[in-house]
C-alpha cells in the first residue's frame, strides 16, 4: 500500500510537469486531467488505509484534507486554461 500511494503521489507532479513541457494548452490540460485521475487514486489509497489501520485517523484527514485542496487548484488551473483557449 506504501508503494502504491507514493506511485500515485508521485504520478500527479509527473503529469503536471509533462502537460507543462508539451507547450500546448490543449495537452496541459489533458495531463491535468490525468493528474486529476491519479489524486482520485490517492485519495483511495488513503482511504483504505485508515479503514485498514495502516495511517492513524488524524494524519488520514490531514492528508485527505491536503488532497481536496490539491484537487481545487487543479479544477482552478484547468478552468483558467480553458478560459484562455
Amino acid at each position: 500500500m506504501t508503494s502504491q500511494i507514493r506511485r500515485s503521489a508521485a504520478s500527479i507532479a509527473a503529469n503536471i510537469a509533462e502537460g507543462h513541457g508539451r507547450e500546448n494548452t490543449g495537452a496541459f490540460i489533458q495531463f491535468l486531467r490525468i493528474a486529476q485521475g491519479s489524486l482520485k487514486e490517492l485519495e483511495t489509497h488513503l482511504i483504505l488505509s485508515g479503514r485498514v489501520g495502516l495511517v492513524v485517523e488524524k494524519e488520514g484527514g490531514r492528508l485527505l484534507n491536503q488532497t481536496e485542496e490539491i484537487g481545487k487548484m487543479l479544477r482552478s488551473m484547468i478552468r483558467s486554461l480553458q478560459q484562455k483557449s
